[in-house]
């Protein structure tokens, strides 16, 4: 079972619980309710009062069902192979939390660009995860620090949260690319312009 949630939401469902959690690609943020850390890059020296783990292959160093909750906050549009690393955070844990940018955030975002692979939606009839090779549709615009002050207000339009318990459901779907053309960003702000005129 997947479906739509809020980090706040999730943040109190698991503070104060006792629950062994795991936070997958941390960076330099980890959750604060997090029992483990883990990330490729070495982050020892950020963490030394955390139970850290680098993470050197495709597969998690973890047993199964060794975490009560997984909380992956933008990693799975940068993994190579998203169907194992869907497999794998269901292996390690019964439930968790998963965040991921919308296609628009993935598109107006500069950093993005090369460092994303695939672009994720979310089926609210079918309670899906759709999965597809990303599709970068016009030149970005905005910074990750930008669009992060953009979420306070369109968070809803940037990014998607989603909590999930025994399994998660996706599917892979082709890309459907704009007569194999971008949209420029001039040519963007011409034809808004000329509606509103």
């Amino acid at each position: 079972m997947i479906k739509r949630t809020t980090k706040s939401f999730v943040n109190n469902l698991i503070k104060n619980k006792n629950l062994n959690i795991l936070d997958i690609g941390c960076g330099y943020s980890a959750n604060e309710h997090a029992t483990v850390i883990c990330d490729t890059l070495d982050l020892k020296q950020h963490y030394k009062d955390r139970n850290f783990i680098k993470i050197s292959g495709k597969e998690l160093p973890f047993k199964d069902k060794e975490f009560d909750f997984v909380i992956t906050s933008h990693v799975l549009e940068h993994v190579e192979d998203p169907e194992l690393f869907l497999k794998e955070i269901q292996r390690v844990s019964k439930s968790g939390y998963i965040e991921v940018p919308t296609k628009l955030e993935d598109n107006l975002v500069f950093e993005n660009k090369k460092a994303h692979l695939w672009h994720l939606e979310f089926d609210d009839l079918k309670n899906k995860l759709i999965i597809s090779k990303k599709v970068q549709v016009f030149e970005p615009i905005l910074t990750v620090s930008s669009v992060n002050r953009f979420r306070e207000f369109f968070k809803d339009s940037l990014i998607i949260e989603l909590i999930w318990e025994n399994n998660i459901e996706y599917d892979f779907i082709n890309n459907k690319i704009l007569n194999n053309k971008k949209i420029s960003n001039t040519g963007l702000i011409r034809k808004y312009i000329s509606k509103k005129i």
